[in-house]
């Protein structure tokens, strides 16, 4: 049975990605703020922030053969009005926090056959959308290190990233908080709906098995087609 870390499962896609993988792997989920309700034997959930200079992670096994960094913020507003403590807040959670705990786990992953690594970027990247320059600038260097990080421990750990479009989660909620918000957003992709939590932990799912074992460096727009199609 594989030994999953997510960082970041109490919500949203973590929790359905935590929901789908725990009848088949030992899931070891982190929460920050909201401590989930822990239901089945194979899940086990444990504080941790990401933000402090250091972190505990003794509780992981000695082998790890998956990796998902899922703490995020989006944060939109004129370029103008953003000040520099803003930047690097963000840049923090969603970038420095990530290589803090990759960094940490390298010598688990590197016990395992096939060890792979999940981040999560945004559409915003790709697009340009007006008011997204803090998130944009995070998960822009987190697609960079995605990328660096697949060449630089190939063959032994595969590394990739996915950039969804707005999905219903609680991360999203003051953009999603009525129903004419909802169809607005909706309106906006090929596909004529928001993206939900299990649409996003279904990709993620994939890159931990190995049905995904020739895939690395790579970043999936799981987006409604609004990356792509116009």
């Amino acid at each position: 049975m594989k030994n999953i870390l997510i960082v970041g499962h109490s919500s949203g896609i973590g929790e359905a990605l935590s929901n789908q993988l725990c009848n088949s792997c030992r899931v070891y989920g982190t929460y920050f703020s909201k401590q989930p309700e822990v239901s089945n034997e194979n899940v086990t959930s444990h504080y941790v922030n990401v933000l402090e200079d250091t972190i505990d992670l003794n509780f992981l096994p000695e082998q790890l053969d998956g990796l998902v960094y899922c703490p995020g913020a989006i944060n939109l507003k004129p370029f103008s009005r953003i000040k520099e403590e803003e930047f690097i807040q963000d840049f923090k959670l969603q970038v420095t926090g990530a290589i803090k705990v990759i960094q940490a786990c390298l010598p688990k992953l590197k016990k395992s056959n096939n060890a792979s690594i999940v981040f999560f970027s945004t559409v915003a990247v790709k697009m340009g959308f007006t008011f997204h320059s803090i998130v944009s600038t995070s998960k822009g260097a987190v697609e960079g290190l995605c990328k660096s990080l697949a060449a630089e421990l190939a063959p032994l750990i595969r590394v990739n990233c996915i950039a969804p479009s707005i999905t219903n989660t609680p991360l999203a909620g003051s953009l999603l908080s009525s129903q004419e918000k909802i169809d607005a957003n909706a309106q906006r992709h090929p596909l004529k709906r928001i993206g939900n939590a299990q649409d996003i932990a279904n990709m993620a799912a994939y890159l931990l098995k190995e049905d995904s074992s020739w895939v690395t460096g790579q970043i999936f727009h799981v987006d409604g087609g609004m990356s792509c199609i116009k």
